[in-house]
Protein backbone atom coordinates (compact mmCIF):
# COMPACT_ATOMS: atom_id res chain seq x y z
CA UNK A 1 0.00 0.00 0.00
CA UNK A 2 1.59 3.34 -1.01
CA UNK A 3 2.35 5.85 1.73
CA UNK A 4 -0.30 8.62 2.03
CA UNK A 5 2.25 11.20 0.90
CA UNK A 6 2.94 9.23 -2.28
CA UNK A 7 -0.78 8.91 -2.96
CA UNK A 8 -1.08 12.67 -2.53
CA UNK A 9 1.76 13.24 -5.01
CA UNK A 10 -0.04 11.18 -7.62
CA UNK A 11 -3.18 13.27 -7.18
CA UNK A 12 -1.35 16.59 -6.98
CA UNK A 13 -2.57 19.32 -9.35
CA UNK A 14 -0.56 22.51 -9.63
CA UNK A 15 -2.66 25.63 -10.20
CA UNK A 16 -1.38 29.15 -10.80
CA UNK A 17 -2.79 32.01 -12.84
CA UNK A 18 -5.35 29.82 -14.59
CA UNK A 19 -2.74 27.17 -15.42
CA UNK A 20 -3.28 23.60 -14.22
CA UNK A 21 -0.84 20.69 -14.46
CA UNK A 22 -1.37 17.13 -13.26
CA UNK A 23 1.40 14.90 -11.97
CA UNK A 24 2.78 12.51 -14.57
CA UNK A 25 4.29 9.22 -13.42
CA UNK A 26 6.66 6.67 -14.88
CA UNK A 27 8.26 3.60 -13.32
CA UNK A 28 12.02 3.35 -13.85
CA UNK A 29 13.97 0.20 -13.04
CA UNK A 30 17.07 0.80 -10.93
CA UNK A 31 19.08 -2.32 -10.09
CA UNK A 32 16.09 -4.45 -11.00
CA UNK A 33 13.66 -2.70 -8.65
CA UNK A 34 11.02 -0.23 -9.91
CA UNK A 35 11.17 3.38 -8.74
CA UNK A 36 8.26 5.74 -9.47
CA UNK A 37 9.21 9.11 -10.98
CA UNK A 38 6.69 11.92 -10.42
CA UNK A 39 6.88 14.94 -12.74
CA UNK A 40 5.05 18.22 -12.23
CA UNK A 41 5.52 21.79 -11.15
CA UNK A 42 5.04 21.26 -7.44
CA UNK A 43 5.77 24.80 -6.24
CA UNK A 44 6.00 28.25 -7.73
CA UNK A 45 9.27 29.56 -9.12
CA UNK A 46 8.37 33.13 -8.18
CA UNK A 47 10.88 34.67 -5.81
CA UNK A 48 8.24 36.87 -4.18
CA UNK A 49 6.61 33.80 -2.67
CA UNK A 50 9.63 33.34 -0.37
CA UNK A 51 9.98 35.10 3.00
CA UNK A 52 12.15 38.23 2.95
CA UNK A 53 14.49 36.71 5.56
CA UNK A 54 15.86 34.40 2.86
CA UNK A 55 17.42 37.24 0.83
CA UNK A 56 21.05 36.43 1.64
CA UNK A 57 23.46 35.70 -1.22
CA UNK A 58 25.03 32.24 -1.25
CA UNK A 59 26.26 29.95 -3.98
CA UNK A 60 24.08 27.10 -5.24
CA UNK A 61 21.12 27.28 -2.87
CA UNK A 62 17.66 25.93 -3.66
CA UNK A 63 14.48 27.97 -3.44
CA UNK A 64 12.72 28.07 -0.04
CA UNK A 65 9.58 26.64 -1.63
CA UNK A 66 11.33 23.27 -1.94
CA UNK A 67 11.83 22.54 1.78
CA UNK A 68 8.50 24.20 2.62
CA UNK A 69 6.65 21.68 0.41
CA UNK A 70 7.98 18.76 2.45
CA UNK A 71 7.96 20.42 5.88
CA UNK A 72 4.24 21.13 5.55
CA UNK A 73 3.39 17.59 4.44
CA UNK A 74 5.78 15.36 6.38
CA UNK A 75 6.20 17.05 9.77
CA UNK A 76 4.20 18.58 12.60
CA UNK A 77 5.05 21.51 14.90
CA UNK A 78 7.80 20.48 17.30
CA UNK A 79 9.31 17.85 14.98
CA UNK A 80 13.04 18.05 14.25
CA UNK A 81 14.08 19.11 10.73
CA UNK A 82 17.73 18.74 9.70
CA UNK A 83 20.04 19.79 6.86
CA UNK A 84 23.54 18.24 6.79
CA UNK A 85 24.70 20.62 4.02
CA UNK A 86 22.97 23.72 5.32
CA UNK A 87 24.61 26.46 3.25
CA UNK A 88 22.81 29.75 3.88
CA UNK A 89 20.22 27.92 6.02
CA UNK A 90 17.25 27.77 3.66
CA UNK A 91 15.84 24.51 5.06
CA UNK A 92 16.21 25.37 8.73
CA UNK A 93 14.82 28.89 8.30
CA UNK A 94 11.72 27.53 6.56
CA UNK A 95 11.38 24.91 9.30
CA UNK A 96 11.74 27.50 12.05
CA UNK A 97 9.12 29.75 10.43
CA UNK A 98 6.81 26.72 10.45
CA UNK A 99 7.35 26.06 14.16
CA UNK A 100 9.66 23.07 13.85
CA UNK A 101 12.83 22.41 15.80
CA UNK A 102 15.98 22.63 13.74
CA UNK A 103 19.47 21.21 13.37
CA UNK A 104 21.86 22.63 10.77
CA UNK A 105 25.28 21.35 9.83
CA UNK A 106 27.87 22.52 7.34
CA UNK A 107 31.63 22.10 7.09
CA UNK A 108 31.83 25.79 6.15
CA UNK A 109 31.86 27.96 9.32
CA UNK A 110 30.36 30.84 7.33
CA UNK A 111 27.13 28.83 7.14
CA UNK A 112 26.48 29.23 10.85
CA UNK A 113 27.32 32.94 10.71
CA UNK A 114 24.74 33.46 7.94
CA UNK A 115 22.04 31.15 9.34
CA UNK A 116 21.80 31.62 13.10
CA UNK A 117 21.18 35.40 13.11
CA UNK A 118 18.02 35.02 11.03
CA UNK A 119 16.59 32.41 13.40
CA UNK A 120 17.08 34.77 16.36
CA UNK A 121 16.31 37.90 14.32
CA UNK A 122 16.43 41.11 16.39
CA UNK A 123 14.15 44.06 15.75
CA UNK A 124 15.17 46.76 13.29
CA UNK A 125 15.30 49.22 16.18
CA UNK A 126 17.71 46.99 18.11
CA UNK A 127 19.99 46.80 15.07
CA UNK A 128 19.89 50.57 14.55
CA UNK A 129 20.64 51.30 18.20
CA UNK A 130 23.53 48.85 18.29
CA UNK A 131 25.05 50.24 15.10
CA UNK A 132 24.85 53.75 16.53
CA UNK A 133 26.80 52.61 19.58
CA UNK A 134 29.70 51.08 17.62
CA UNK A 135 32.71 53.42 17.52
CA UNK A 136 34.11 54.02 14.04
CA UNK A 137 37.74 55.14 13.90
CA UNK A 138 39.25 56.93 10.92
CA UNK A 139 42.69 56.18 9.58
CA UNK A 140 42.76 52.45 10.29
CA UNK A 141 44.76 50.34 7.85
CA UNK A 142 44.25 46.63 7.05
CA UNK A 143 46.79 43.84 7.42
CA UNK A 144 46.19 42.81 3.77
CA UNK A 145 45.87 44.99 0.62
CA UNK A 146 42.21 45.92 0.04
CA UNK A 147 42.40 49.35 -1.59
CA UNK A 148 41.28 47.91 -4.94
CA UNK A 149 37.91 47.03 -3.35
CA UNK A 150 37.17 49.81 -0.85
CA UNK A 151 37.53 53.56 -0.42
CA UNK A 152 39.92 54.28 2.45
CA UNK A 153 37.15 55.74 4.65
CA UNK A 154 34.88 52.78 3.92
CA UNK A 155 37.75 50.45 4.76
CA UNK A 156 38.32 52.23 8.07
CA UNK A 157 34.65 51.65 8.92
CA UNK A 158 34.91 47.96 7.98
CA UNK A 159 38.02 47.60 10.16
CA UNK A 160 36.28 49.34 13.07
CA UNK A 161 33.29 47.05 12.74
CA UNK A 162 35.52 44.00 12.47
CA UNK A 163 37.44 44.96 15.61
CA UNK A 164 34.22 45.57 17.55
CA UNK A 165 32.69 42.23 16.56
CA UNK A 166 35.87 40.32 17.37
CA UNK A 167 36.04 41.94 20.80
CA UNK A 168 32.39 41.17 21.57
CA UNK A 169 32.86 37.54 20.55
CA UNK A 170 36.15 37.10 22.40
CA UNK A 171 34.78 38.52 25.66
CA UNK A 172 31.53 36.54 25.52
CA UNK A 173 29.34 39.65 25.18
CA UNK A 174 28.18 38.95 21.62
CA UNK A 175 24.39 38.88 21.35
CA UNK A 176 21.71 38.54 18.66
CA UNK A 177 22.11 42.15 17.48
CA UNK A 178 25.87 41.70 17.08
CA UNK A 179 25.43 38.43 15.18
CA UNK A 180 22.86 40.05 12.90
CA UNK A 181 25.19 42.95 12.10
CA UNK A 182 28.02 40.49 11.39
CA UNK A 183 25.78 38.51 9.04
CA UNK A 184 24.59 41.54 7.08
CA UNK A 185 28.06 43.07 6.87
CA UNK A 186 29.50 39.77 5.64
CA UNK A 187 26.79 39.66 2.98
CA UNK A 188 27.42 43.26 1.91
CA UNK A 189 31.22 43.20 1.62
CA UNK A 190 31.45 42.98 -2.17
CA UNK A 191 28.93 43.19 -4.97
CA UNK A 192 27.70 44.88 -8.10
CA UNK A 193 25.88 47.99 -6.86
CA UNK A 194 26.01 50.85 -4.36
CA UNK A 195 24.19 48.56 -1.93
CA UNK A 196 27.53 46.90 -1.19
CA UNK A 197 30.62 48.25 0.57
CA UNK A 198 32.89 47.71 -2.44
CA UNK A 199 33.41 49.19 -5.86
CA UNK A 200 31.64 47.30 -8.67
CA UNK A 201 32.71 43.66 -8.76
CA UNK A 202 31.35 40.23 -9.67
CA UNK A 203 29.87 38.01 -8.42
CA UNK A 204 28.13 39.35 -5.30
CA UNK A 205 28.34 36.11 -3.30
CA UNK A 206 32.09 35.54 -3.51
CA UNK A 207 35.20 37.68 -3.75
CA UNK A 208 37.49 37.84 -6.75
CA UNK A 209 41.23 38.11 -6.18
CA UNK A 210 42.88 41.53 -5.68
CA UNK A 211 44.63 41.13 -9.03
CA UNK A 212 41.35 40.38 -10.79
CA UNK A 213 39.68 43.35 -9.10
CA UNK A 214 42.38 45.70 -10.35
CA UNK A 215 41.62 44.52 -13.89
CA UNK A 216 37.86 45.03 -13.36
CA UNK A 217 38.49 48.55 -12.08
CA UNK A 218 40.80 49.37 -14.98
CA UNK A 219 38.53 47.97 -17.69
CA UNK A 220 35.50 49.82 -16.34
CA UNK A 221 37.33 53.03 -15.52
CA UNK A 222 36.20 52.76 -11.89
CA UNK A 223 37.75 53.51 -8.55
CA UNK A 224 36.29 52.77 -5.10
CA UNK A 225 33.95 55.46 -3.81
CA UNK A 226 32.95 56.05 -0.21
CA UNK A 227 30.13 53.83 1.05
CA UNK A 228 28.31 54.53 4.31
CA UNK A 229 28.50 51.07 5.90
CA UNK A 230 25.99 51.77 8.67
CA UNK A 231 23.44 53.05 6.18
CA UNK A 232 23.96 49.99 3.94
CA UNK A 233 23.59 47.59 6.89
CA UNK A 234 20.39 49.31 7.99
CA UNK A 235 18.94 49.30 4.48
CA UNK A 236 19.62 45.59 4.02
CA UNK A 237 18.29 44.86 7.51
CA UNK A 238 15.04 46.65 6.71
CA UNK A 239 14.64 44.56 3.54
CA UNK A 240 15.34 41.30 5.36
CA UNK A 241 12.95 42.10 8.22
CA UNK A 242 10.15 43.73 6.21
CA UNK A 243 7.88 40.65 6.22
CA UNK A 244 8.68 39.45 9.74
CA UNK A 245 5.57 39.83 11.86
CA UNK A 246 5.78 40.09 15.67
CA UNK A 247 4.24 36.64 16.08
CA UNK A 248 6.78 35.14 13.66
CA UNK A 249 9.67 36.85 15.43
CA UNK A 250 8.51 35.47 18.77
CA UNK A 251 8.15 31.97 17.28
CA UNK A 252 11.64 32.19 15.78
CA UNK A 253 13.12 33.21 19.12
CA UNK A 254 11.44 30.21 20.78
CA UNK A 255 12.92 27.94 18.12
CA UNK A 256 16.33 29.58 18.54
CA UNK A 257 16.51 28.41 22.17
CA UNK A 258 16.64 24.77 21.02
CA UNK A 259 18.31 25.23 17.63
CA UNK A 260 21.61 23.49 16.97
CA UNK A 261 24.15 24.81 14.47
CA UNK A 262 26.96 22.34 13.87
CA UNK A 263 30.15 22.92 11.90
CA UNK A 264 31.66 19.68 10.70
CA UNK A 265 31.64 16.64 8.45
CA UNK A 266 28.13 15.36 7.63
CA UNK A 267 29.46 11.80 7.89
CA UNK A 268 30.17 12.23 11.60
CA UNK A 269 27.51 14.08 13.59
CA UNK A 270 27.83 12.53 17.05
CA UNK A 271 26.08 15.57 18.56
CA UNK A 272 22.78 14.46 16.97
CA UNK A 273 21.01 11.72 18.98
CA UNK A 274 20.01 8.45 17.35
CA UNK A 275 16.46 8.32 15.90
CA UNK A 276 15.77 12.00 16.65
CA UNK A 277 15.16 13.60 13.23
CA UNK A 278 11.74 13.50 11.57
CA UNK A 279 12.77 15.07 8.24
CA UNK A 280 16.02 15.84 6.44
CA UNK A 281 15.89 18.14 3.41
CA UNK A 282 19.21 18.79 1.74
CA UNK A 283 21.15 19.35 -1.45
CA UNK A 284 24.72 18.02 -1.28
CA UNK A 285 27.81 19.39 -2.99
CA UNK A 286 28.08 17.97 -6.49
CA UNK A 287 30.93 17.01 -8.80
CA UNK A 288 32.59 20.39 -8.69
CA UNK A 289 36.08 21.41 -7.67
CA UNK A 290 35.53 23.82 -4.79
CA UNK A 291 38.18 26.51 -4.35
CA UNK A 292 37.07 27.49 -0.87
CA UNK A 293 39.87 29.90 0.01
CA UNK A 294 39.72 31.52 -3.43
CA UNK A 295 35.96 32.07 -3.19
CA UNK A 296 35.70 33.03 0.49
CA UNK A 297 38.98 34.70 1.44
CA UNK A 298 37.48 38.13 2.06
CA UNK A 299 34.48 36.96 4.06
CA UNK A 300 36.75 34.71 6.11
CA UNK A 301 39.17 37.60 6.72
CA UNK A 302 36.34 39.79 8.01
CA UNK A 303 35.21 37.06 10.40
CA UNK A 304 38.64 35.93 11.60
CA UNK A 305 38.42 32.53 9.89
CA UNK A 306 41.45 30.78 8.39
CA UNK A 307 40.18 30.14 4.85
CA UNK A 308 43.10 27.90 3.91
CA UNK A 309 42.54 25.70 6.96
CA UNK A 310 38.81 25.38 6.25
CA UNK A 311 39.57 24.54 2.63
CA UNK A 312 41.72 21.63 3.75
CA UNK A 313 38.80 20.13 5.70
CA UNK A 314 36.42 20.12 2.72
CA UNK A 315 36.16 16.80 0.92
CA UNK A 316 36.05 17.26 -2.86
CA UNK A 317 34.74 14.53 -5.15
CA UNK A 318 35.88 14.83 -8.75
CA UNK A 319 34.33 11.57 -9.95
CA UNK A 320 31.01 9.81 -9.42
CA UNK A 321 32.85 6.98 -7.67
CA UNK A 322 34.46 9.34 -5.16
CA UNK A 323 31.16 11.15 -4.64
CA UNK A 324 29.37 7.85 -4.01
CA UNK A 325 31.95 6.89 -1.41
CA UNK A 326 31.42 10.09 0.56
CA UNK A 327 27.63 10.17 0.21
CA UNK A 328 27.35 6.51 1.16
CA UNK A 329 28.81 7.38 4.56
CA UNK A 330 26.48 10.39 4.82
CA UNK A 331 23.48 8.15 4.20
CA UNK A 332 24.57 5.70 6.90
CA UNK A 333 24.76 8.59 9.35
CA UNK A 334 21.35 9.87 8.22
CA UNK A 335 19.90 6.43 8.83
CA UNK A 336 21.27 6.48 12.37
CA UNK A 337 19.69 9.82 13.29
CA UNK A 338 16.36 9.43 11.44
CA UNK A 339 13.27 8.36 13.38
CA UNK A 340 11.19 5.40 12.37
CA UNK A 341 8.80 6.61 9.64
CA UNK A 342 11.03 9.65 9.22
CA UNK A 343 12.02 10.97 5.79
CA UNK A 344 15.11 12.05 3.88
CA UNK A 345 14.56 14.37 0.91
CA UNK A 346 17.72 14.52 -1.21
CA UNK A 347 17.85 17.07 -4.05
CA UNK A 348 20.47 16.57 -6.74
CA UNK A 349 19.44 19.06 -9.43
CA UNK A 350 20.85 18.86 -12.94
CA UNK A 351 24.50 17.81 -13.06
CA UNK A 352 26.75 18.34 -16.08
CA UNK A 353 23.85 19.21 -18.38
CA UNK A 354 21.99 16.03 -17.48
CA UNK A 355 24.76 13.69 -18.63
CA UNK A 356 25.20 12.36 -15.07
CA UNK A 357 22.03 10.95 -13.49
CA UNK A 358 22.96 11.41 -9.87
CA UNK A 359 19.42 10.64 -8.73
CA UNK A 360 19.93 7.01 -9.74
CA UNK A 361 23.19 6.87 -7.80
CA UNK A 362 21.39 8.37 -4.79
CA UNK A 363 18.64 5.74 -4.97
CA UNK A 364 21.28 3.03 -4.62
CA UNK A 365 23.08 4.80 -1.79
CA UNK A 366 19.92 5.30 0.26
CA UNK A 367 18.78 1.73 -0.23
CA UNK A 368 22.20 0.40 0.77
CA UNK A 369 21.98 2.41 4.00
CA UNK A 370 18.63 0.81 4.86
CA UNK A 371 16.10 3.37 3.64
CA UNK A 372 13.04 2.61 1.53
CA UNK A 373 13.09 4.64 -1.69
CA UNK A 374 9.54 5.92 -2.16
CA UNK A 375 10.25 7.63 -5.47
CA UNK A 376 11.88 10.50 -7.32
CA UNK A 377 10.18 13.86 -7.81
CA UNK A 378 11.10 16.02 -10.76
CA UNK A 379 9.95 19.56 -10.13
CA UNK A 380 9.96 21.12 -13.55
CA UNK A 381 9.29 24.82 -13.97
CA UNK A 382 7.19 25.84 -16.97
CA UNK A 383 5.78 22.30 -17.10
CA UNK A 384 3.82 21.75 -20.30
CA UNK A 385 2.40 18.83 -22.22
CA UNK A 386 5.45 18.92 -24.51
CA UNK A 387 7.90 18.66 -21.59
CA UNK A 388 6.34 15.41 -20.51
CA UNK A 389 7.22 12.21 -18.75
CA UNK A 390 9.48 10.81 -21.44
CA UNK A 391 12.12 13.25 -20.31
CA UNK A 392 12.76 11.73 -16.89
CA UNK A 393 15.93 10.03 -18.11
CA UNK A 394 16.63 12.20 -21.13
CA UNK A 395 16.06 15.81 -20.14
CA UNK A 396 16.55 17.84 -23.32
CA UNK A 397 13.76 20.34 -22.89
CA UNK A 398 15.73 23.29 -21.55
CA UNK A 399 13.58 23.34 -18.42
CA UNK A 400 14.75 24.29 -14.95
CA UNK A 401 14.25 21.18 -12.85
CA UNK A 402 14.95 19.80 -9.40
CA UNK A 403 15.49 16.05 -9.08
CA UNK A 404 14.53 14.99 -5.58
CA UNK A 405 14.91 11.47 -4.20
CA UNK A 406 12.46 10.51 -1.45
CA UNK A 407 13.46 8.06 1.29
CA UNK A 408 11.53 6.76 4.28
CA UNK A 409 12.90 4.89 7.26
CA UNK A 410 10.70 1.91 7.99
CA UNK A 411 11.07 -1.05 10.34
CA UNK A 412 13.02 -0.71 13.55
CA UNK A 413 14.27 2.70 14.70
Amino acid sequence: MPHPFIRALRRFVYTEGGKRSHTAEESVGIDGAPVPFFVNEFWTSRQRQAHSLHEVSYRACFKPQLPRFFIERLTAPGDVVYDPFSGRGTTVLEAALAGRRIIANDVNPLSRLLSRPRIEAPSYQAVAERLESIPYRRGLRPDIPLSMFFHRDTLAEILSLRAYLRSRHRTGREDAADRWIRMVATNRLTGHSSGFFSVYTLPPNQAVSPQRQRLINRSGGRRPEYRDTKRIILKKSRLLLKELMKEEAAALRRTARYARFLTGDARRTEAIPRSSVRLTVTSPPFLDIVQYAQDNWLRCWFNGIDAEEVGRTITMSRTVEEWNGVMGEVFRELYRITRREGWVVFEVGEVRNGTVRLEEEVVRLGRNAGFVCEGVMINRQRFTKTANIWGVRNNRHGTNSNRIVLFRKGGNP
